[in-house]
Order: C-alpha cells, then sequence, then structure tokens
C-alpha cells in the first residue's frame, strides 16, 4: 500500500530531493501563496487563465496547417498605464504574429506558429514618463517550440505596428496555462506517469486520463551539469518543466522527480 506523507511545506519550497519508490507519493501540503494551485505564479486551475516541436525527428510532415487572422478592430481600449483590456491583448497578439513568424514557428504541441507566452503593457520611453498622452504599448512574448526561441514584439496600441522584436536563447520566461496543460498530457501518457495515475486512482477511485482533472502549479527545470539523467541534459536550451499536480478538492501529488522537456517532447526522471 502506498502511504500519504505529510511533508514539511519547507522542503517543498526548497524543492528537497526525496526518494520515490516505484510511484509518485500523495502529499497533503499547500504550495507558497496559494490555498488552491491557481492562485501563485505558473499555477493552473481547471478553467481559469494566467496573466504574468512534435518529438525530435518527426520533422515538418507532423505540423498542423493554419492561418493567420487579420488584427480585429480595436475594441475596448484603456487609458495611459490601465492594465491591458482583452480587446488589446488579443489585437496586438494578432498583430505581433505576422505570416512569415507564422509560417516559421511551431507552439508547444508542434503546431504551426509560436506559442503565446505572455502579454504585458510595455513600460513608457525614457521621454515619455512625464507625458500624460503617451502611446500605449504592449510587449507581446512568444516560444518558438522548433528553435528553442524566446520572441519578444512590442507592440504600439495606437499605431498598431510592431516597434521592436527581439529574439534571445536559454531564455526560460515562466510556464503558460497551455505548456503546462501539455505538459501533463506528456506526463499522464508516459510510462513514467504510472505513479501519478496509481496515486490520483487512490486519492479518487478514478483513472487519470486528462490533465482537466488536476489543479496545477509548475516550474522551470534547468539542467545542472551531472545532476540528471542524459535525456534531460538539454533543459535550459530546451523548455522543460517540473508540475505540482493537485487532485481537485484533494492532496498534491508528489512528483517532483519528473522532469517534462516539452521541446523534446520527452520525461525524464530525477535520481
Amino acid at each position: 500500500m502506498r502511504k500519504i506523507v505529510h511533508r514539511h511545506l519547507g522542503k517543498v519550497v526548497a524543492g528537497a530531493a526525496i526518494a520515490v519508490a516505484g510511484t509518485a507519493v500523495m502529499v497533503g501540503i499547500t504550495l507558497p501563496g496559494s490555498a488552491g494551485a491557481d492562485e501563485s505564479d505558473g499555477g493552473l486551475g481547471a478553467g481559469t487563465s494566467q496573466q504574468a516541436g512534435q518529438q525530435a525527428g518527426q520533422g515538418q510532415a507532423a505540423v498542423q496547417p493554419g492561418v493567420v487572422e487579420q488584427a480585429p478592430a480595436e475594441g475596448e481600449k484603456g487609458k495611459g498605464r490601465d492594465p491591458l483590456t482583452d480587446d488589446e491583448m488579443k489585437r496586438v497578439e494578432q498583430i505581433a504574429v505576422n505570416r512569415q513568424l507564422f509560417n516559421a514557428s511551431e507552439n508547444v504541441e508542434g503546431e504551426r506558429g509560436p506559442q503565446r507566452v505572455s502579454v504585458d503593457l510595455a513600460e513608457p520611453e525614457t521621454n515619455e514618463l512625464d507625458d500624460p498622452n503617451a502611446p500605449r504599448r504592449a510587449d507581446v512574448t512568444f516560444y518558438d517550440y522548433k528553435d528553442d526561441t524566446l520572441v519578444t514584439k512590442t507592440v504600439n496600441l495606437d499605431t498598431g505596428k510592431v516597434e521592436k522584436t527581439g529574439t534571445q536563447h536559454d531564455v526560460q520566461p515562466p510556464i503558460s496555462r497551455d505548456e503546462m496543460i501539455e505538459a501533463a498530457k506528456l506526463l499522464i501518457a508516459d510510462p513514467l506517469g504510472g505513479g501519478l495515475k496509481a496515486d490520483f486512482k487512490d486519492a479518487t477511485g478514478k483513472e487519470l486520463t486528462s490533465p482537466d482533472q488536476l489543479m496545477l502549479n509548475s516550474m522551470v527545470y534547468r539542467a545542472t551539469p551531472g545532476a540528471q539523467p542524459a535525456v534531460l541534459d538539454d533543459c535550459g536550451e530546451h523548455r522543460c518543466v517540473r508540475l505540482f499536480p493537485k487532485v481537485k478538492n484533494g492532496p498534491w501529488i508528489d512528483s517532483r522527480d519528473l522532469v517534462i522537456d516539452l521541446s523534446a517532447r520527452k520525461v525524464g526522471k530525477l535520481g
């Protein structure tokens, strides 16, 4: 029989190594800053949103077709330093993804088009700090799983034009909601996810078949020389995540020893 192990919260915060024999260990804990997993950075509750390539070797044949939508009408607009409205976020994302970027990139599911990570109100230019009529801008951040590139575009909300574009490698922002869902799908489908599914069944009496049955929190994982199996050595260059799943209205399930490489679509286990 599996034991429900109650661990001190500090060990979870520190990410201390734990021994897991054959299955993940259910732990009755609350992660820092949240009574539910959807309340902290990197968290995901069912039905909530977050503000803040196919497996190697499958190639272009796996990429699904798609289209670039025209930017929608302006819709509801904010003023000054007001938070971006839903209409503004939708509009700037579609402005930022031109046909070239769309056709040349892949999202977390291996489909055409970059993976949106975040949309945030941009800081004003230095010479605009005291200008009450300074233009509103948004920074739209995407992750391109085709070549593990972080792309940031600054869109002027007044003109509807992209003013800046930046690309970076080996930069890993917090995991987005859609990326957490895909990571959970990969873990559930992988043999290494057997312990997670067994503990879920112990807690609920039901089979775990979908991320919708869980509340999720996440953390980016970066490889440290000699600290992980070879399958995870590219984490940091690749986009890798550790999940902290919670049974809805139930315990957290400790899966800290499992890492999902979203770029390679593989799961590895830490020693």
